[in-house]
């Protein structure tokens, strides 16, 4: 916890579940980082597997919770609402940062430009070989009517005031896979809260997500996506949610 001006501490926030196979690597990246105030907040939804064991033989010397949630994101708000610190950062249980200095380059920028949100770029990587990547996902500057155009930042490399969770709310855990969405789609285009962009590949993820695995999970994404409008009273274009998707293909075309 911060005690005054001096420093910022971060609280990263990691959902798990049976996360054995994959924990170490999120465990490591967060304690090789070469910024010192770092909290590392491990929620744990009553994990059958020995994913507990090895959070606890490791060196981390933040909070770990265990019960029952209902998804992901509630496990997220949970983790949240144990958050001392001042920017509140999200890294899954199956996610890594790229190297030492990614929460140092984040806090250096919210600092630099008195911003409430930093976010980057993000690659996704083989699940198997982490060291081989699959999807290049360029970010690019922010600008607010980009939402329009079926632009969002990536979740995972999304860095924001704590005091903004308190201010605009916290995840909508009655969306099934659009609830990061919905939420980055309340602060930055309904809230118009300031963010800034830091052209730095900030997260690692392997690829594999659940949206994505079948037609039917694609066509409930859509319904959540629109839904998310909605919920904040806000109108997209008529073809804002089908640039969503498409926007990915040019993830695939990686340049060296």
């Amino acid at each position: 916890m911060s005690t005054g001006s001096n420093y910022i501490t971060v609280s990263i926030i990691t959902a798990t579940y049976n996360s054995a196979a994959t924990i170490a690597d999120t465990l490591h990246a967060v304690q090789s980082q070469t910024y010192p105030h770092i909290e590392h907040i491990i929620v744990d939804g009553l994990s059958t597997d020995n994913t507990i064991q090895l959070v606890k033989s490791s060196n981390h010397k933040g909070i770990i919770t265990e019960g029952k949630d209902a998804g992901i994101y509630d496990a997220m708000n949970k983790g949240i609402g144990l958050a001392n610190g001042e920017i509140v950062g999200i890294l899954n249980s199956d996610d890594f940062y790229p190297d030492a200095t990614v929460i140092e380059k984040v806090v250096a920028l919210f600092k630099e430009t008195g911003c409430d949100a930093v976010y980057g770029d993000l690659v996704y990587v083989d699940a198997i070989d982490t060291a081989k990547i699959k999807r290049n996902w360029v970010s690019g500057a922010y600008k607010r009517d980009n939402f329009l155009y079926g632009w969002m930042p990536p979740h995972p490399t999304f860095f924001v005031k704590k005091e903004v969770y308190y201010q605009y709310g916290l995840f909508n855990i009655s969306l099934w896979g659009a609830a990061d969405y919905e939420l980055m789609l309340r602060f930055l285009y309904k809230h118009s809260i300031s963010v800034a962009y830091l052209p730095k590949v900030l997260v690692h993820m392997r690829a594999g997500g659940q949206s994505n695995h079948s037609l039917f999970n694609r066509l409930r994404a859509n319904r959540e996506d629109r839904k998310a409008w909605r919920l904040n009273g806000l109108k997209p274009y008529w073809y804002t949610l089908l640039l969503k998707p498409l926007r990915k293909i040019s993830q695939f075309f990686i340049k060296d």
